[in-house]
């Protein structure tokens, strides 16, 4: 393949349309790929677990499997959110492991193009970026693009998942 034919096949790739799920956490806006997303759920109270890490809420019953239910808010830095009747769960699955999300609200699924999406800027302090995979810019919205295998990375899978 030719140094032409290399940089065609990669603008062709940013140009990819990707599709994302759209939720709230307050007034914050964020998104992830919908490949890793099995379905979204009402809110349903989840059964607590004593000695879990800080941001499981609990575990629910999906069908016959108990899963954890993540406290979204929580687990990126924002404090603990109460659910509410817009809450709800979306259920995720990440190299066979399945547990929920628990959101604000659900808000949009989108098909746009990956060009659309723009690297987060580099901050001097405090701000780890680590979970973002960038920000999109989408009716005079700004949603943060999470990347929920570098938010649950395999080795720490196995404190709520087994």
């Amino acid at each position: 393949m030719t140094a032409l034919e290399t940089a065609a096949n990669q603008t062709q790739a940013a140009n990819d349309p990707i599709e994302i799920i759209a939720f709230y956490l307050g007034e914050q806006q964020f998104c992830v790929r919908t490949t890793s997303i099995r379905e979204i759920r009402g809110w349903a109270k989840s059964t607590p677990l004593p000695h879990a890490s800080p941001e499981v809420m609990g575990m629910m019953n999906l069908r016959g499997a108990v899963i954890p239910v993540i406290n979204t808010g929580r687990k990126l830095g924002h404090g603990w959110s109460e659910p509410t009747e817009r809450s709800a769960i979306v259920v995720a699955e990440l190299g066979g492991a399945v547990f929920g999300l628990m959101v604000d609200r659900v808000s949009d699924i989108l098909t746009i193009d990956q060009s659309l999406v723009q690297p987060v800027p580099e901050m001097t302090s405090g701000f780890d970026k680590s979970y973002v995979e960038g920000i999109i810019a989408h009716q005079g919205d700004m949603i943060c693009f999470l990347n929920l295998g570098r938010m649950f990375p395999e080795p720490s899978r196995s404190d709520f998942f087994d």
